[in-house]
């Protein structure tokens, strides 16, 4: 659906280009999550609000966007799998955050043309 498209590649590049983010120290607020739990919990909701959005899905085409959604969870836990146990700065949480983002729209452009 997504992952075999540019849009994917596009996006594993802005998250290369951005890794500087994961290297360095930055502010981490008191309870913040880990790296890896902030990057479920955010695509976790993305996943359910495209499922909500797009009541046209049957469970056949539900269950391919979680497959996808969970290889890019596996892509992330690979690239960042040096820090994925440290809490969340306040710059990484909003750049998953919009990475997060980016992945839902890639989704709701599939579904928008495929269907």
């Amino acid at each position: 659906m997504v992952l075999d498209r540019q849009g994917y590649d596009d996006l594993i590049m802005y998250l290369t280009q951005n890794l500087a983010l994961f290297e360095k120290p930055g502010e981490i607020k008191p309870g913040a999550p880990t790296v890896m739990e902030l990057i479920e919990d955010v695509i976790a909701q993305n996943v359910m609000l495209i499922c909500e959005q797009h009541t046209e899905l049957n469970t056949e085409q539900r269950s391919l966007i979680v497959r996808e959604v969970d290889g890019i969870v596996y892509d992330l836990e690979e690239v960042l799998s040096s820090i994925t146990t440290q809490p969340v700065t306040v710059e990484q949480h909003a750049f998953i955050d919009e990475f997060a983002g980016l992945v839902k729209n890639l989704f709701d452009n599939a579904v928008s043309q495929q269907y």
